[in-house]
């Protein structure tokens, strides 16, 4: 009796093994390669169980986004310590960032990747997370700005377009350095602050780069 009950696994548990699995075949082998009978075996059930917990394949992926999106978000938003100047806090950010797309590989395949490449609705579950990850960089600037002018003096679009450019080149960044041996998660950071940082310095002390006049352009003579 001992032994029937020890095999026994509560759904909840079940269900993440499942997912480990999944998460595993669609960022390795995509998900149109991506078998039922592949996922089912890994994860050591069989497949009308796989299709009992999770109902389709498209249904077992869109879970798998969704996992992977909360547990990146959430590693983001526990990197940051509150209260620190702003760019130790976009530091401490990426360098989370960085760490949990490198040990997470196949969730970071299945975010960049694999959702972004097959449509609705799997875009629109990674939009969401990108949305928040946005929305943090956002504040960030903004708190830059404060502390630079003692008013978050930029104008609301442009703090937006540099909040989606810094995390466009942290998801480039992330492929890179996950198919890059020997690059850690701390250089990637780094690599980012040195690319990003430096200019948004000089935008906070009121020196932003201008694009020269058609006069100035334009040779003499």
């Amino acid at each position: 009796m001992g032994g029937v009950k020890s095999r026994r696994m509560p759904r909840a548990v079940r269900e993440q093994q499942m997912l480990d699995a999944a998460v595993r075949t669609f960022g390795q082998r995509g998900y149109r390669a991506a078998s039922m009978d592949e996922i089912a075996e890994l994860a050591g059930v069989s497949k009308p169980l796989v299709y009992l917990y999770l109902n389709s394949k498209e249904d077992l992926f869109t879970a798998c986004i969704r996992r992977e999106a909360e547990a990146l978000t959430a590693a983001v938003r526990a990197g940051v310590r509150p209260g620190l100047p702003a760019d130790r806090q976009l530091w401490e950010g990426l360098t989370a960032f960085f760490t949990h797309t490198a040990l997470h590989p196949d969730g970071w395949s299945v975010l960049h990747l694999q959702a972004r490449t097959h449509g609705e609705p799997f875009a629109a579950e990674v939009a969401a997370v990108r949305a928040d990850l946005v929305a943090f960089v956002t504040e960030v600037i903004v708190v830059a700005a404060r502390e630079a002018r003692r008013d978050p003096s930029l104008p609301g679009r442009e703090v937006a377009g540099l909040a989606e450019a810094l995390v466009g080149a942290a998801e480039s960044l992330a492929a890179w350095a996950n198919a890059t041996p020997g690059v850690t998660a701390g250089q990637a950071a780094a690599t980012l602050m040195n690319f990003a940082w430096a200019g948004l310095g000089e935008l906070m002390d009121g020196r932003p780069w201008v694009p020269p006049s058609e006069v100035e352009a334009v040779p003499a003579g």
